[in-house]
């Protein structure tokens, strides 16, 4: 078996390089209930995903330990549709879940996945970045996953340079985001901290090589990103400025025998914040100078995960591994910014029957901030899945 996510990413690294073919459209998803028990506590929008940058520092900050959810957020739904167009094929994705984020968080509600169409070379729509390596995502059903991977599903236009004999080159032009972090200005001026802005002169350029055969894969992607700033109500809008950031990302999949499978990923960069699972920001201001004066930075952050899965049957099968993301705060943040997130988990799973998944699992996180302080939770999750697929609905007779 492998999970969710990986799953998504083979189908979309298959449509990719498609060749032409016959009409067809397809109907899939499943049903998913989560029972998660937290021994201790995590924010309460977030509960249903262990994410170690939710976790709190402070003791009762989200309240008395201890906490019961019974979720269907992770339930997806989803349609793919390929049609012959010319001597290539135009093949389309579209699916959503229920798990909210952002505004949402904490809600049952619709949100986007995939919606992205694929002619020849060309991809547009969104769909997972080319700084992030699907095969990383171990088989894991806790909805978010390890700390210390790029997972980021994105907006953009993507050219594939070469996609065969097991290799693959593209490149991309991404949605841009700055993740800005003002750290203490607030205490030195409240207006100015209350008026700065993140901005995104440019889209992301993103850049993919991958390896791939019956030894597993390894993929190498890179990005280049613009982060910057203004000040709303200003002459000028001062201050404001830019700064370039961009990482590396090299991870590998090992087929390591008949059951067993390595995930082992490293990455490392500066103003990548927003593309990494969990944790970290762009952008943060920093002293400089013998008569100190504040300056942009774009934050540097290491993540590293490693996982292995293993089939100890057809029916049963297990994932257990370790992530971490580490942060080099500016020294203008706060004491509470996030410095470094912990995961760790492992589990069961189990597949009597065809489209029929039942795992429970057992998860670990741990934060630490600038100023030293640490939180952590242990929780438990219990999922049932039921998957479903129509097939190829037009070639029914």
């Amino acid at each position: 078996m492998c999970s969710t996510a990986a799953l998504l990413w083979s189908v979309t690294a298959r449509a990719e390089g498609a060749p032409t073919v016959d009409d067809s459209f397809e109907l899939y998803g499943f049903a998913q209930l989560d029972y998660i028990q937290d021994f201790k506590r995590t924010d309460p929008d977030w509960q249903a995903a262990m994410r170690p940058s939710k976790v709190p520092t402070s003791a009762g900050q989200f309240g008395s330990n201890g906490s019961a959810l019974l979720s269907v957020r992770q339930s997806t739904f989803g349609v793919k549709a390929a049609i012959p167009a010319g001597d290539r094929a135009i093949t389309t994705q579209f699916e959503f879940d229920l798990f909210g984020v952002g505004d949402n968080a904490g809600q049952t509600t619709f949100r986007l996945r995939q919606a992205w169409g694929v002619w020849g070379p060309i991809l547009a729509g969104q769909t997972n970045s080319l700084f992030t390596d699907g095969d990383l995502f171990p088989n894991v059903v806790d909805y978010w996953g390890p700390t210390g991977m790029a997972f980021s599903r994105n907006a953009q236009i993507r050219v594939t340079l070469r996609d065969s004999g097991g290799v693959k080159l593209a490149i991309a032009i991404e949605r841009p985001n700055t993740d800005l972090d003002i750290g203490n200005i607030r205490e030195l001026d409240p207006a100015l901290g209350a008026n700065l802005r993140p901005t995104t002169p440019l889209p992301d350029l993103t850049m993919q090589a991958r390896l791939t055969g019956d030894w597993g894969s390894l993929q190498v992607s890179g990005l280049l990103t613009k982060l910057g700033y203004d000040t709303i109500g200003t002459p000028g809008n001062q201050p404001s400025d830019t700064k370039i950031g961009g990482g590396v990302n090299v991870g590998a999949m090992i087929n390591a025998g008949p059951a067993t499978v390595l995930r082992v990923g490293a990455l490392y960069g500066r103003g990548v914040a927003s593309y990494m699972n969990d944790g970290g920001t762009d952008l943060a201001p920093q002293t400089t100078g013998s008569v100190p004066s504040l300056v942009a930075r774009a934050v540097p952050l290491l993540g590293i995960t490693a996982y292995v899965d293993h089939n100890w049957t057809k029916a049963l099968s297990s994932a257990l591994g370790y992530s971490i993301t580490r942060v080099w705060n500016t020294d203008f943040q706060q004491a509470s910014a996030y410095k470094s997130g912990q995961y760790a988990s492992t589990n069961l799973m189990w597949k009597p029957v065809r489209n029929v998944m039942m795992a429970g699992e057992l998860l670990w996180a741990k934060r630490t901030d600038k100023g030293g302080a640490t939180g952590d939770d242990i929780r438990t999750q219990m999922t049932f899945r039921y998957s479903f697929s129509s097939g190829n609905v037009l070639n029914r007779k």
